[in-house]
């Protein structure tokens, strides 16, 4: 009976293996599909010819399309885990999600941290050097020359990486246990650079979302349509039609000499219909869509902001009167076992809501920041180089994302596989000051956001705006079109 006990348990473990390991792919296949389509969206029409370099921007492609994957999979994870909770705690007994188990959930939390190492520090660096190489001087020019000065460079950036982090560590802390663990490769070296990269994935996200969460109410009002409230557009449109006939006609009478003219002009009539379009689609808008939809969407957006800093101020609480709040503290009951929001379902549902509008927000401030303003990608225009750093920036922040998310105290679900185990989470001071930091710079962008057009009078009224102090109207001023179709200019 023994016997028949143990094959009977080998085959099932062996058939939970199988299943969850078609889990996996399924969702994965999915994933890649997607990522396909919008790289194929953005990716540059020219890079499609057919010789050598096609062959490698078809790799690279490839590479890169795995690596947003692995992104997307990394934003789904925390919530995914979530809802699987609440769903195993709602129908514990019911057949058809007996699929749904804690070994598949930290199965695909353990992939998502393997897969985010393996296309940060291997595959993403190998599609940009295979994209950049040439091959070595004398060697035969082709694929395999490519490759191998591709694989060179992936070893000296290894050796070069693995020094710095060797004497980081050494700076940091003197014992010579932790420096001989470095030696370590697989169990220590990895994680401790995987750790390193989250810390500075979490600072980018502290710098990132909080101009995210001020941007966003900018970007939707985009967007949407606004309430016309004492405007005429019929006189709008008018005006715009006239201003574009009369720069169509100086783009005529123009001689093809003049290319600096023309350059100009064509700018500016492009302009000028980009803003025909914006009015007539104004006009077009039912009633309900002006005077409803845009307020509910800007009071939804403000509430959501609202609760985020409310959470993050509940958990600076928490953490000064309770240390089970640290991410690295005590471990939960388990997947299945508890609910881990007060609320119940909705509670989850809230803080799924939570996580995913904070990634939407970092993505529109990282895109936001000066310093990566040349990142944005263009549809049909955008080079395999260009994508290749969209893909690898996007890693760092949904892998990071998880631990934000726990770190702030927006979910109270326990960071599982080698997410939980990097050590800066067990310093008190680091997460505290990072809940303070967050909490602080979210609220001063929002009342900057707020008050730009109070300020923007002030600076009116006391004569000030000449001097150009206010940088919300600099920026207004020399973005938006006027209603002639000019650009103002200062």
């Amino acid at each position: 009976m023994d016997g028949q006990d143990e094959v009977s348990a080998r085959e099932q473990h062996f058939h939970s293996q199988v299943r969850e390991s078609t889990i996996c792919f399924l969702l994965f296949a999915v994933l890649y599909i997607v990522s396909y389509f919008i790289i194929r969206r953005y990716k540059r029409k020219s890079d499609e010819q057919e010789d050598e370099d096609a062959i490698v921007n078809r790799i690279s492609l490839c590479l890169s399309t795995f690596t947003l994957a692995v992104s997307a999979g990394a934003v789904l994870l925390l919530p995914f885990s979530i809802i699987s909770n609440e769903i195993l705690l709602s129908f514990p007994q019911n057949y058809y999600i007996q699929w749904l188990n804690g070994s598949l959930i930290h199965g695909l939390w353990n992939l998502a941290s393997l897969f985010s190492n393996l296309c940060l520090f291997v595959l993403m660096p190998f599609a940009f050097f295979f994209l950049e190489s040439e091959g070595f001087a004398g060697l035969k020019k082709g694929i395999r020359a490519r490759i191998l000065e591709t694989l060179v460079m992936l070893v000296l950036l290894a050796l070069l990486i693995l020094g710095i982090v060797w004497v980081a560590s050494a700076l940091v802390d003197k014992d010579a246990a932790s420096m001989e663990s470095l030696y370590d490769l697989w169990e220590f070296y990895l994680p401790y650079l995987y750790s390193c990269i989250s810390l500075m994935g979490c600072l980018l996200l502290l710098l990132c979302t909080p101009v995210g969460l001020s941007r966003m109410f900018t970007v939707m009002g985009q967007l949407l349509v606004k309430p016309t409230i004492l405007e005429d557009l019929d006189e709008q449109i008018y005006i715009i039609t006239l201003e574009e006939e009369a720069l169509q006609r100086r783009l005529n009478g123009l001689s093809s000499s003049v290319e600096y003219n023309i350059m100009e002009l064509e700018r500016e009539l492009e302009n000028v219909k980009t803003l025909k379009t914006k009015l007539e689609r104004r006009k077009k808008a039912s009633a309900w869509e002006r005077n409803l939809v845009y307020p509910a969407v800007m009071i939804l957006l403000l509430i959501e902001t609202s609760i985020s800093v409310l959470l993050v101020a509940c958990n600076i609480l928490c953490l000064l009167v309770d240390e089970t709040a640290m991410p690295k503290g005590t471990r939960g009951p388990g997947i299945g076992n508890a609910s881990l929001s007060a609320f119940g379902f909705v509670g989850a549902a809230l803080e799924i809501i939570l996580i995913f509008y904070l990634m939407v927000s970092s993505v529109v401030g990282f895109y936001s920041l000066r310093f990566f303003g040349n990142f944005i990608p263009k549809k049909d225009d955008t080079t395999m180089t260009k994508i290749i750093g969209n893909c690898v920036s996007i890693l760092v922040l949904s892998s990071a994302l998880p631990v934000m998310s726990r770190t702030l105290g927006i979910t109270r679900f326990d960071l599982l596989g080698d997410f939980g185990r990097f050590n800066w989470l067990g310093n008190f001071y680091i997460v505290l000051s990072y809940n303070l930091l967050f909490a602080i710079v979210t609220t001063l962008c929002l009342v900057r956001k707020f008050t730009s057009a109070v300020r923007e009078e002030l600076f009116k009224a006391l004569g000030l705006h000449k001097l150009h102090l206010s940088d919300t109207s600099r920026d207004s001023e020399t973005s938006k079109p006027s209603a002639n179709g000019h650009h103002k200019a200062l």
